[in-house]
């Protein structure tokens, strides 16, 4: 969704509420996915192309992991300041077929390619962060996105990257060849805009999953008779205004509305927050899209 246009045909799953993965300032988790299995390059290596993205970091301990902590990013704590940790698991077996339906559906980025990625990978190697949760917003989504940068330095055979705190997959080459810098990166790649149909009308729901990491509720378009793809750019918009901002949403506030698939000034739309939809359970930034808004509002 946002590159492809979406088929319109998943509609709400009600779940079990996710764990940390979408808990405020939870832990980050991407897996590497690749076709063959990939030793743990070693730590001097691993240390040199760390350095290289997110600046000086040293060697905690591990044996099938690896642990660096970041010494120029440190979360503070009641007990003090303690610097951000990344870890790198070795790589083990993957089966893209245990990836839940729901979640499958909602892999808009590399639609076409889903299929053949999730049987050709047979391997993964699990890459998260540990007390990021401490940092600010902007800090972290800058650290992350450069560790995710080296890690695809570090693993040159990794086709692909499923981020799991949103469901998102994307091929590693698009992540390599992106012209985006900065904040956005973090909207465009770990960020996930979800399309469901409501079943039985004409309405739609757009969410978002993945910014809740960052202390920003993710967001809720409920709405009928508007193009979906102009809603999930408007997410996407949204997204990377209130992080680039550092600026969060208050209840009530209003934001530009589209015309035409665009945004205008002329038209403003009020934010609420409320609880999801659609699974998982967590508080949203709920956007009511005037004449287009569903839902009895």
């Amino acid at each position: 969704m946002g590159k492809n246009e979406p088929t319109p045909t998943q509609e709400p799953v009600r779940e079990e509420a996710m764990d940390a993965t979408i808990r405020p300032g939870g832990v980050f988790m991407v897996q590497l996915l690749m076709k063959n299995q990939a030793p743990l390059p070693p730590k001097e290596r691993m240390q040199e192309v760390l350095q290289a993205h997110v600046g000086a970091v040293e060697p905690v301990r591990g044996e099938t992991a690896a642990l660096f902590a970041v010494l120029d990013h440190s979360a503070q704590f009641k007990e003090g300041p303690m610097p951000v940790q990344l870890s790198i698991l070795g790589c083990e077996p993957f089966q893209g077929r245990n990836i839940p339906e729901e979640r499958l559906a909602q892999m808009w980025d590399c639609q076409g390619e889903r299929d053949r990625l999730l049987e050709e990978c047979r391997y993964a190697v699990l890459a998260h962060d540990l007390l990021g949760g401490g940092l600010p917003s902007q800090a972290r989504a800058n650290l992350l996105m450069d560790y995710l940068e080296a890690l695809l330095e570090l693993y040159p055979s990794c086709e692909a990257v499923y981020f799991l705190n949103s469901g998102k997959l994307l091929l590693a080459q698009d992540i390599r060849n992106s012209p985006i810098t900065g904040l956005d990166r973090y909207v465009n790649f770990a960020m996930n805009a979800r399309f469901f149909n409501i079943t039985g009308t004409q309405d739609h729901i757009v969410d978002t999953l993945g910014l809740s990491l960052l202390y920003i509720e993710d967001l809720q378009y409920h709405f009928h008779d508007m193009d979906p793809n102009w809603v999930v750019h408007h997410a996407y918009s949204l997204a990377s205004y209130l992080l680039n901002n550092d600026r969060p949403m208050e209840d009530g506030d209003s934001i530009d509305g589209i015309a035409g698939g665009q945004l205008v000034q002329e038209i403003q739309w009020p934010c609420h927050f409320e609880n999801a939809l659609v699974a998982p359970e967590r508080p949203v930034l709920d956007v009511c899209m005037g004449e287009y808004a569903a839902g009895g509002r």
